[in-house]
């Protein structure tokens, strides 16, 4: 039994080309093309396919939203993100929407099909190459971690005020100490954390999620 599946992506010849592909593996039937995430949401929920194969960035409503949008209505319908996009916060946007894989543009044809096919059974699928983006982006972000555990109490406080913007006197003020004790602080928190200069510390506050970057 045939895989029903709905290809969406903006780009027609892409899209053609995909089509004449996987309908000759005869292992997949494709109801219907889409070239932006509100004809996407339409179709699926009208067609109800078995996967949808989900380009990110389409026009009127991206990938990731339209996603969202068929897994509110209709849980049983699978999404595989098929992206040109390395950048893991893609990655991890439309994962959290739901979808069951991610797949890269460039992968071989046959890798596709298996991602389709292995989706379609309920399981999970994530190519090599974004599985190792995922594994690294959770390395560097345990490093830093790791970084932040070595800080004393006092070092920690130090830090995030920096981050938000506060001066050297600003922070002595709020914390009831020298402004030389503040520079001794800051001196072994940036050499506890490998950083240099005070946009080093705001640009790691930012990504461990220490301060929201909006001040």
């Amino acid at each position: 039994m045939s895989v029903k599946l709905i290809i969406v992506d903006d780009h027609q010849m892409f899209r053609e080309g995909l089509v004449n592909l996987l309908s000759a593996s005869g292992k997949v039937e494709v109801l219907a093309q889409a070239k932006n995430g509100k004809e996407a949401v339409e179709k699926a929920l009208q067609l109800k396919p078995d996967v949808v194969l989900m380009d990110i960035g389409i026009p009127i409503m991206n990938g990731v939203e339209a996603t969202k949008k068929i897994l509110q209505e209709d849980t049983d319908i699978k999404v595989l993100a098929l992206s040109m996009y390395e950048n893991k916060e893609y990655i991890k946007d439309i994962l959290d929407a739901g979808a069951s894989g991610y797949i890269l543009k460039n992968s071989p044809f046959d890798q596709l099909l298996s991602a389709i096919l292995s989706v379609s059974e309920g399981n999970k699928y994530l190519s090599k190459k974004v599985t190792d983006i995922i594994i690294q982006d959770y390395l560097t972000m345990n490093k830093g971690r790791r970084a932040l555990n070595q800080l004393s109490e006092r070092e920690l406080e130090v830090l995030k005020l920096y981050a938000e913007g506060k001066t050297s006197s600003e922070i002595a003020g709020q914390l009831f100490i020298s402004v030389k004790t503040v520079g001794t602080h800051k001196q072994h928190l940036l050499k506890k954390l490998k950083l240099k200069t005070n946009a080093d510390i705001i640009k790691f506050a930012i990504k461990e999620g220490l301060v929201s970057g909006e001040f």
